[in-house]
């Protein structure tokens, strides 16, 4: 007899499709929030902090911050006690939740004990985020599929270590979220066959606008929304290899179509000074949201 979360593996691995929807209530409930990677060229200069992005987000207004894993110094490894202490007293007494960490994982490499090192590492940054107050973690699937593997056999190495991830961050109270990424994973049906096949209501989507570029990327986002517990909203989408302004206002109608609840991190990359672009794509979010 076979458990439903085994008979979900082996559905996924034959391309069925089934459904698990995040459970929440009908209707639409967002926060705007903040990826840290958006301040990434000053942050990796060091001419910018993870304190300074709070300051920013309060000066803002801004509800929330994804504070992304490799801006805190010494990163692989974890921050002090003190430091995340730190960090989160700014945060809460300036009214800004720290939303989610994330980690740069790979669960697609060959060598399985690589893969076994990979999960450690989201491990011990679920250990961050309990201690940050926060309630995710946002991962990976791998780079890409490995030479001379296939997806399918590149699925069966990470289904089981994303269970035993999201078996970790529910003793923690921490969501693990998949951010399919052009990588690995590139389309939503992909996405969702992992979802599907690890099967945990402690493992979600990261919905990630401009990572959707093998087909209409508008019709994609609509599929995931149901599966996606939080976002990476960007300056643009992608129809193949053209890149296109992303159309808020129609992202906005699909969120009220759907329904959604909870943050919407935005993550703005353009050219030039990094506070101006993030500041002036953050008003165009306010007004297609409001």
């Amino acid at each position: 007899m076979m458990n439903r979360r085994q008979m979900l593996s082996l559905a996924a691995g034959a391309g069925v499709l089934t459904s698990a929807p995040v459970k929440r209530q009908s209707g639409t409930k967002i926060k705007i929030g903040l990826n840290a990677y958006s301040f990434n060229r000053p942050l990796m200069a060091g001419k910018m902090t993870v304190n300074d992005v709070i300051t920013y987000c309060a000066k803002n207004s801004i509800d929330g911050v994804d504070m992304t894993g490799y801006y805190f110094p010494g990163y692989p490894k974890v921050p002090s006690d003190a430091a995340i202490r730190d960090l989160k007293r700014k945060a809460f007494q300036n009214g800004v939740t720290i939303s989610g960490t994330g980690v740069r994982n790979d669960f697609a490499l060959t060598d399985e004990s690589s893969r076994r090192g990979h999960v450690q590492l989201v491990k011990d940054w679920i250990d961050v985020a309990e201690k940050l107050g926060s309630d995710m973690v946002r991962v990976f699937a791998g780079k890409e599929v490995p030479k001379g593997f296939t997806f399918e056999q590149g699925l069966k190495w990470m289904v089981p270590l994303f269970q035993e991830c999201a078996d970790y961050g529910a003793k923690r109270g921490v969501l693990v979220g998949l951010q399919h990424h052009d990588d690995f994973v590139k389309t939503a049906d992909e996405t969702i066959r992992i979802v599907d096949a690890v099967n945990h209501e402690w493992f979600t989507v990261i919905l990630d606008v401009g990572s959707l570029r093998q087909g209409d990327p508008y019709e994609e986002i609509e599929r995931l929304l149901p599966y996606a517990s939080n976002w990476q909203i960007k300056e643009h989408v992608w129809y193949g290899t053209k890149k296109v302004e992303i159309d808020l206002p129609r992202v906005r109608r699909i969120i009220d179509k759907v329904g959604y609840r909870g943050f919407t991190p935005i993550e703005a990359l353009g050219e030039g000074d990094p506070e101006t672009i993030v500041t002036a794509f953050l008003r165009k979010v306010r007004a297609a949201f409001s």
